[in-house]
């Protein structure tokens, strides 16, 4: 329309100009009579009055053209602009309600296994042997892999000759001191004999002397006797007793040395004993990441081992929706072959590619067909609320903020944008603090194409 309201005046000035040539070039082309001859005559007949008229009606022209122009101009700055027609079967449309709305938050998770053991490398080989594969049902000692290492076989072969060794020295040893306790004891023995002995020939010469029938040098020699011999009774009682006591601290020494080396023998036999890789618990083989002649070294992980019967929901919610989470809420997942219910038990502290992981334990039996990593669908209830205006989560603004939304007119085919504060979120519908009342229709849809608009029209 304003392209048609333009373009008139551009005509009417084009088509005027054109006239005003044509008028100037019938001045210049003046059709004279027959046999008329500006050189015969000697003069032209000169007429003033007419071009001066001309130039004026020209003038006039011009000039009204542009004040038209002009007028036109200044009222198409003052329209508004088209409302634009919107097809309603292309957008979405929802009432404002009033009642009670659960607040919810949902997102996309897997199931994956309360118990989860990696079975790693104890110590470096090939790998021999795969026993079972993935998916395979195993005990506790159900053997998986095979591996060998000659290296580690010779290690504990010669570790268990060095036990041995051990054990001879100790043995060895104890012999040697229950020999030494032996010849202690019996030179004891003997010193107190000779002692004993003495003892009583000092008091029998005692006895003699005082009947004069002992010499005086006799009877101080079998004093001096009997003195020596009671000190050497006493250190051979000391001897023997720290013999005895010495046993025991010497085979102590010697049985940790022992000890020590069959801890050492039984770490090599128990590495020899790892080759044969054995699932620890009972379960579900879930990974075996090796080959047949891999080389693998100390601390790789060699196979994956899960109970699938204690499975746990692991559900992905938006870092925005996270905040409002708490431990012990109810929690509802979809496996597609079943819906389970149970509650929250962990929420991860960390935010990773825009989610927080949030653990959900399961409450009741699993449904036929929950698998670990099956893909699931977890919804989080936060909160009822009892008594508020909602209406469907538009797909623009977020809660607690004000946004423009198109709210249809009653009785009519448009709809005006309409401020409105927003406040508590959920899954599929949001709290409306004001700015709408119940039974209003809305537009929810995506309006950014109309955001230059203050009304559409829905056709």
């Amino acid at each position: 329309m304003r392209s048609q309201i333009f373009c008139a005046p551009l005509a009417i000035f084009k088509l005027e100009m054109m006239r005003q040539k044509s008028e100037a070039h019938a001045e210049e082309t003046i059709v004279r009579p027959a046999g008329f001859s500006p050189v015969s005559s000697g003069m032209d007949i000169a007429r003033p009055h007419i071009a001066k008229q001309k130039r004026r009606r020209r003038i006039l022209f011009a000039s009204g053209g542009a004040l038209a122009l002009i007028v036109i101009t200044v009222a198409l700055s003052h329209l508004k602009p088209a409302v634009p027609s919107v097809d309603r079967s292309t957008v979405w449309i929802d009432t404002v309600k009033r009642g009670p709305m659960v607040r919810e938050v949902r997102g996309l998770g897997t199931l994956v296994p309360e118990e989860i053991r990696w079975i790693p490398a104890n110590t470096e080989g090939r790998v021999e042997k795969i026993v079972v594969r993935p998916g395979t049902q195993v005990k506790a000692d159900t053997v998986i892999l095979e591996l060998s290492s000659p290296e580690l076989e010779q290690a504990a072969h010669d570790a268990e000759s060095k036990l041995k060794a051990a054990e001879a020295e100790f043995t060895t040893l104890q012999a040697k001191l229950q020999r030494d306790l032996l010849d202690q004891e019996s030179t004891t023995a003997r010193v107190h004999s000779e002692y004993q002995q003495a003892r009583i020939e000092s008091d029998m010469n005692e006895q003699l002397k005082k009947n004069g029938l002992v010499a005086e040098l006799q009877y101080k020699t079998a004093q001096v006797k009997a003195a020596e011999l009671a000190n050497r009774d006493a250190i051979e009682q000391k001897r023997l007793n720290f013999a005895r006591d010495s046993i025991e601290p010497q085979l102590a020494s010697k049985q940790a040395e022992v000890d020590q080396v069959k801890a050492a023998a039984q770490l090599k036999l128990d590495q020899v004993e790892a080759l044969h890789v054995k699932a620890g618990m009972n379960g579900v083989l879930q990974q075996l990441p090796v080959d047949v002649g891999q080389r693998v070294k100390i601390g790789d992980n060699l196979a994956r081992v899960a109970d699938p019967t204690k499975l746990k929901a692991e559900i992905k919610i938006a870092e925005t929706q996270a905040k409002d989470i708490q431990i012990g809420e109810k929690a509802t997942i979809d496996t597609r072959n079943g819906v389970i219910t149970g509650h929250v038990t962990r929420v991860d502290p960390a935010v990773e590619q825009g989610t927080v992981k949030v653990d959900a334990q399961i409450d009741g039996e699993l449904p036929r067909g929950a698998r670990p990593d099956l893909t699931i669908d977890g919804t989080i209830e936060l909160e009822r609320l009892d008594d508020v205006i909602y209406v469907g989560r538009p797909a623009f603004g977020q809660e607690n903020n004000t946004v423009g939304i198109f709210k249809l007119v009653s009785g009519s085919s448009e709809a005006v944008r309409t401020p409105v504060k927003l406040g508590r979120s959920s899954v599929n519908s949001i709290e409306i603090v004001n700015g709408l009342q119940p039974g209003d229709q809305v537009i929810l849809s995506d309006t950014s194409a109309w955001d230059a608009h203050e009304r559409i029209r829905l056709n």
